[in-house]
């Protein structure tokens, strides 16, 4: 076996792997009846909610907005 049929073997088997994994991974995406990723934002996560943890995000524009509004004015 020489060098470019080596080089061609594991082009294919790297890519068999890797659209394995794509499917693997994929899989409770493709056939859940709703077909959507989780959703992992912190914002719209039940559990988070339930903590007490909001988004930093939301929760910086929030802080800006107290800030700005406690800001006395000329």
């Amino acid at each position: 076996m020489n060098q470019q049929e080596r080089n061609m073997t594991t082009f294919i088997i790297t890519s068999l792997l890797v659209g394995l994994a794509v499917v693997g991974l994929g899989v409770s995406i493709f056939f859940s009846r709703k077909g959507r990723f989780p959703e992992t934002h912190v914002g719209h996560n039940k559990a988070m909610r339930e903590r007490g943890i909001d988004c930093a995000l939301s929760a910086d524009r929030a802080e800006r907005a107290r800030k700005r509004d406690d800001f006395p004015t000329r």
